[in-house]
C-alpha cells in the first residue's frame, strides 16, 4: 500500500477533531441543529487552516445516513464515501482549472437534477476568486435562489477578489491562522501516535515555520521525518530549516551590547559555517530584541528567553537603543536582495547597529571599546557632544572676489569661518586667509552681541505684557480695549490649524455687548468660514467670560493684525541684522581694502 502523507491520514473527520476555528464551528453546528442551514457559505482564510475540510465535514453532516446532525456517524457508506472522495452528490470544483462561463454553466443546468444517493447535492468551489467575471455573473442568479436540494460551499484566500455580489449572497466565516501552541500540540499528538520521538525543540521550530498553516506544519513534520530518519531532534531540525541556535542570536547580541566589534565580527564567522538562511537569522534577532524590549517595560510579562539572556540585554541596553536596532533589524531584511551578498547586508546590519548609537548613552549604553572600530570611527568624526552652548555664533561669507562674495548669519561651531574658493590663480592665498579671519572676527562680535539681545528682549516683553495686563481690567472683566488686548487673548487662546491663521490675521475693530467686531484684508477673505468663525469663538469664551458674535465689517482705519505685527517685527530684526553687520569696522576695512561684496540676501539674523 502507497504512503499517505500525514496531512491527508491526519485530516479531521469530524468537527470536533478540528484544531481551532471554533467560531466556525459553533455557528454550523448550530446551523444544523437548528436545521436552519443557509444555501451558500463562503470560507476565506490563508492557506491550510481547514476551509475544503470543514466543507467535507458539513457535506457529511447533511448527507449522513443516521440524519442531518452535526455529528455524523462515520460508519454509513455516505460518509465513508465522502471521506475516501467519490460521494456523487458532492461535487469539488477546482475554480483555477475551471475558470469559464462554459463551466459554470454546467455546473447550473446539472443542479436543477435531484442528487442520487443522498439528501442534498452540494458543490464546494475551491479558489472561487480564480473564476472569470462572466462566470460569478452566470452563477449569480443560481447562487442567490438554487434549489432547495443544493447547497454551494465556497472557499477562497483571496475574498477580495469576489464581487460583492456574491459576497452579499453567502454566509461567510473568515478562517483563523493557529498559533504556535495549537500546531505544536497537534504535532505532539500525531508523533505519539505514529510512536516517533521528537525533541520539544523540534516541534517548536516547525510549528513556528508552519506560518499559521497546519497543512505546512504536516508537511515540514513529514520532510523533518526523512532528513532526520524518524528520530526528530532540535539540531537536525534546525540544519533542514536553516535555521541557527538561539544561543548564537544571544551571542551577537551580547556582542553588540558591550559594543565589541571584533567579538561580533567572529560570531557572524561562526553563524556562516553553518550557511544560514540570513533572512532568517535577523528575524530571530528580531524577536529576541522584541522580548526584550517586553522585559525592560512590561516585566511581569511572560517573556520566553529561548537562548538569549534577556535580563543582561534589558540592563545593559537602553530602550530607545533597543527600539533602534529592531527597526535596523527589520530594515536589514527588507535590503538583503539589494546587497552585495546575503551576507554581507547582513554583516552591515549588524554593523549599523555598532556604529548608530545615541550621544549622551552614558554607562547604560555600552560606548564602544577602545581601539575597536567603532571607537577609532567616533575619534575620527571628532563630534562635540551635543547641545554645548558654546561656539553658538553668527556665520557670514565674505571674500575678496567683488560680487560673488557674501555673508550669512546662521547658527555653527566657534572658530574661524571656513574661507571661500579663490577668485583667480594670482591672488594670494594669505589674502584670502585674512579676509576669512578678519570676518570671522567681526561676525563673532556681532553674535556676542545678539545672543544677550533676544534675553533681554524675551524679558522686556513679559515685563510690558504683565504691565499692560495688570492695567487693563477691561481683559479680565470679559472686555476689549484695542488691539493689544486682542493679540493677548488670541496669543492664549490656543487656537490651532486654519482657525489660529483667521484669528491672526483679522484687525480689531471694536467689541461692545458680546459683539466682536473685526475686519479682513480682501486677501484674507477665504480664511471667513463659518466652521472657523465658530471655532475663534468658542475659543475666546473662557476669557470674555460669553461666546461672543464675531461680525467682519470694511473698516477704512483698522488696528494691525497679529500676521502684520509679525511681519513687521521680523522685517525690522532683519533691517537690524544687515545695519550691525554692514556697520562693522572690520568688515568695512575688508570690503574697501579687499574688494569684498555681500551676497545679496545672505544675511539673517542671529535667532533665525
Amino acid at each position: 500500500m502507497s504512503y499517505l502523507v500525514l496531512a491527508r491520514k491526519w485530516r479531521p473527520r469530524r468537527f470536533a477533531e478540528l484544531v481551532g476555528q471554533e467560531h466556525v464551528v459553533r455557528a454550523l453546528t448550530n446551523a444544523l441543529d437548528t436545521g436552519r442551514v443557509h444555501h451558500a457559505f463562503l470560507f476565506t482564510g490563508t492557506r491550510g487552516v481547514g476551509k475544503t475540510t470543514i466543507a467535507r465535514i458539513f457535506a457529511k453532516s447533511l448527507n449522513c445516513e443516521q440524519g442531518t446532525s452535526a455529528d455524523p456517524c462515520g460508519e454509513c457508506n455516505s460518509c465513508k464515501d465522502i471521506d475516501a472522495g467519490r460521494f456523487l452528490d458532492l461535487l469539488e470544483i477546482d475554480a483555477a482549472s475551471n475558470t469559464g462561463v462554459d463551466d459554470v454553466r454546467e455546473v447550473i443546468e446539472n443542479a436543477q437534477y435531484m442528487p442520487s444517493r443522498g439528501r442534498t447535492k452540494v458543490y464546494l468551489i475551491d479558489e472561487v476568486h480564480m473564476l472569470s467575471k462572466a462566470a460569478f455573473n452566470a452563477l449569480l442568479k443560481t447562487l442567490e435562489e438554487p434549489p432547495g436540494h443544493v447547497k454551494f460551499l465556497l472557499a477562497t484566500t483571496d475574498p477580495q477578489k469576489l464581487p460583492v455580489t456574491v459576497l452579499s449572497r453567502c454566509l461567510q466565516f473568515n478562517l483563523k491562522r493557529l498559533d504556535e501552541g495549537q500546531i505544536s500540540g497537534q504535532m505532539t499528538r500525531i508523533l505519539e501516535a505514529e510512536g516517533i520521538a521528537a525533541e520539544s525543540g523540534a516541534i517548536r521550530q516547525l510549528a513556528k515555520a508552519a506560518d499559521g498553516s497546519l497543512r505546512d506544519g504536516l508537511s515540514l513534520l513529514d520532510q523533518a521525518i526523512a532528513y532526520t530518519g524518524s528520530q526528530l531532534d532540535d539540531a537536525a531540525v534546525a540544519t533542514m530549516l536553516g535555521s541557527v541556535d538561539r544561543t548564537r542570536v544571544g551571542a551577537v547580541l551580547s556582542a553588540l551590547a558591550e559594543a565589541d566589534g571584533a567579538r561580533l565580527m567572529q560570531e557572524i564567522a561562526e553563524l556562516a559555517e553553518f550557511s544560514p538562511d540570513w533572512s532568517s537569522v535577523l528575524e530571530a534577532i528580531a524577536e529576541a530584541l522584541h522580548r526584550t524590549q517586553v522585559r525592560q517595560l512590561v516585566p511581569d510579562a511572560p517573556a520566553e528567553a529561548d537562548g538569549v539572556d534577556l535580563d543582561g540585554l534589558a540592563v545593559s541596553v537602553r530602550p530607545e537603543v533597543v527600539q533602534l536596532w529592531y527597526q535596523m533589524a527589520l530594515g536589514g531584511r527588507r535590503d538583503l536582495p539589494f546587497a552585495p551578498s546575503p551576507r554581507a547586508g547582513f554583516e552591515m546590519t549588524l554593523l549599523r547597529m555598532l556604529a548608530f548609537r545615541p550621544a549622551d548613552g552614558g554607562e547604560a549604553d555600552a560606548a564602544p571599546k577602545a581601539g575597536s572600530g567603532a571607537a577609532r570611527a567616533a575619534a575620527a568624526l571628532g563630534a562635540a557632544p551635543s547641545g554645548s552652548g558654546e561656539g553658538r555664533a553668527t556665520r557670514g561669507r565674505t571674500d575678496s572676489r567683488g560680487p560673488a562674495a557674501g555673508s550669512r548669519a546662521e547658527p555653527s561651531a566657534a572658530g574661524p569661518v571656513p574661507p571661500a574658493t579663490a577668485p583667480s590663480r594670482e591672488q594670494p592665498r594669505a589674502i584670502i586667509d585674512e579676509a576669512a579671519e578678519v570676518a570671522g572676527a567681526a561676525l563673532r562680535k556681532v553674535a556676542a552681541a545678539a545672543s544677550a539681545a533676544p534675553v533681554l528682549e524675551t524679558a522686556a516683553a513679559v515685563v510690558s505684557a504683565a504691565v499692560q495686563t495688570s492695567e487693563r481690567p477691561g481683559t479680565a472683566q470679559g472686555r476689549l480695549a484695542d488691539a493689544a488686548d486682542w493679540h493677548a487673548i488670541v496669543a492664549a487662546s490656543g487656537l490651532k490649524g486654519p482657525a489660529r491663521l483667521l484669528a491672526e490675521h483679522a484687525r480689531f475693530v471694536s467689541y461692545a455687548d458680546g459683539v466682536l467686531n473685526l475686519s479682513l484684508a480682501p486677501d484674507d477673505e477665504h480664511l471667513q468660514g463659518a466652521v472657523m468663525v465658530k471655532l475663534v469663538a468658542e475659543a475666546l469664551a473662557p476669557t470674555l467670560g460669553l461666546t461672543p458674535q464675531i461680525r467682519f465689517e470694511t473698516a477704512s482705519v483698522a488696528a494691525e493684525s497679529i500676521s502684520e505685527r509679525n511681519r513687521r517685527e521680523r522685517d525690522e530684526r532683519q533691517a537690524n541684522a544687515e545695519e550691525a553687520f554692514m556697520n562693522d569696522p572690520d568688515v568695512q576695512r575688508l570690503m574697501s581694502q579687499r574688494g569684498a561684496r555681500v551676497v545679496p540676501d545672505s544675511i539673517r539674523p542671529f535667532d533665525e
